[in-house]
């Protein structure tokens, strides 16, 4: 576990297991508070980092396991000994995919041959890859060059809670109870994607750009890793601008009228929430960024508006507000991402746990 957003998939699949299996969950530091709440349900829970600890302590569970699933490309994997009798299932962490990975990266042709070599073992050793739509199986075969025969059309079980009616307005009510001023307001939210490798530099003017409508309240939700990037706007002393650190992006999609985004997954969440009004792509690096870690090629041709490159650009639309229609978007990249995912993929892999 490297994202915490399958909590409530876990704890399911962790109640309806055979009796004669065990639930363990090897999880990232950065994913610490999620397995806080796996390990108060009940569930056994490891830390791991790559490294001779994690040999010692984890590779004999891993290697005891019937079926292993993963949310992320785990390097480990590739020098596995694996047993006919163990599933290997890549459930990812995206609904969807603008930016590119695996071999269609630009930077990967500049690998070593050996590095190249690892990676393909890695990919080769998923059995299965859950998605929630063809566009995304594709990407998986284009990305980890694997037949579409291992992609299985199950939904992801973390898009639920976008289709919930329960969790949405559980969702505003830690919201509102954390930051009541954004109650009555349009809320824009910034959220912008990671960027692992680059120097990362908001433009010269975003921060009044964002807050152009006076009507509006714009919240800032920048990576951890990324936040000293708000300084900039922090300065400019907006009251209008909010940053709230200890808020899920999450529970902030849920009271977002208008979302501003790059090449973030989060746009594939937004659009499933009955709030989803408006989105703007602000993709001002987009240059760069298509050689690192790269597009997809066709990405123009499904986004669900056009996206903006400048400053200006970014504030007329804003100001404009134009309300925008997932439903091709939706139809293309959460065909199966219907509320029922989770029953679905449980069912799959309990009656696989079964039959062993």
């Amino acid at each position: 576990m490297s994202f915490d957003d399958n909590v409530v998939f876990i704890k399911q699949l962790a109640q309806r297991l055979p009796q004669k299996y065990v639930l363990y969950v090897l999880y990232h530091a950065n994913t610490e508070a999620a397995a806080t709440d796996l390990a108060a349900f009940g569930i056994k829970t490891r830390p791991f980092r790559d490294g001779i600890k994690f040999v010692m302590n984890d590779v004999s569970i891993l290697m005891s396991a019937k079926l292993i699933i993963c949310d992320n490309y785990y390097a480990f994997l590739g020098g596995l000994v694996k047993l006919p009798f163990v599933k290997i299932v890549q459930i990812w962490h995206a609904d969807g995919a603008i930016k590119k990975f695996g071999w269609e990266d630009p930077t990967t042709k500049r690998r070593s041959s050996s590095d190249k070599h690892r990676f393909q073992k890695v990919y080769d050793h998923f059995d299965e890859y859950i998605v929630a739509s063809k566009a995304m199986g594709q990407v998986f075969v284009n990305s980890y060059h694997e037949p579409f025969d291992k992609v299985q059309l199950l939904g992801y079980p973390r898009s639920d809670q976008y289709l919930s009616l329960d969790w949405q307005q559980k969702a505003r009510e830690r919201i509102y109870r954390s930051a009541p001023e954004l109650k009555n307001h349009r809320v824009i939210l910034y959220a912008p994607t990671y960027r692992e490798h680059q120097d990362f530099k908001l433009p010269k003017g975003l921060g009044s750009a964002l807050a152009a409508d006076p009507n509006a309240l714009v919240v800032v939700k920048l990576h951890p890793v990324l936040r000293d990037k708000e300084v900039p706007m922090r300065r400019i002393g907006n009251p209008k601008i909010k940053f709230y650190h200890e808020l899920e992006t999450s529970d902030l999609l849920a009271v977002a009228d208008t979302l501003v985004t790059d090449y973030s997954s989060v746009a594939f969440d937004y659009s499933l929430l009955p709030n989803a009004k408006s989105i703007i792509f602000f993709m001002f690096d987009l240059d760069h960024y298509q050689k690192d870690p790269g597009i997809q090629d066709d990405f123009l041709d499904w986004l669900p508006v056009e996206p903006v490159y400048k400053v200006e650009q970014l504030r007329n639309e804003i100001l404009a507000s134009t309300s925008v229609s997932f439903d091709k978007f939706n139809a293309r990249w959460n065909t199966y991402n219907d509320g029922q995912a989770t029953d679905r993929v449980i069912a799959r892999y309990v009656k696989f746990l079964g039959s062993n």
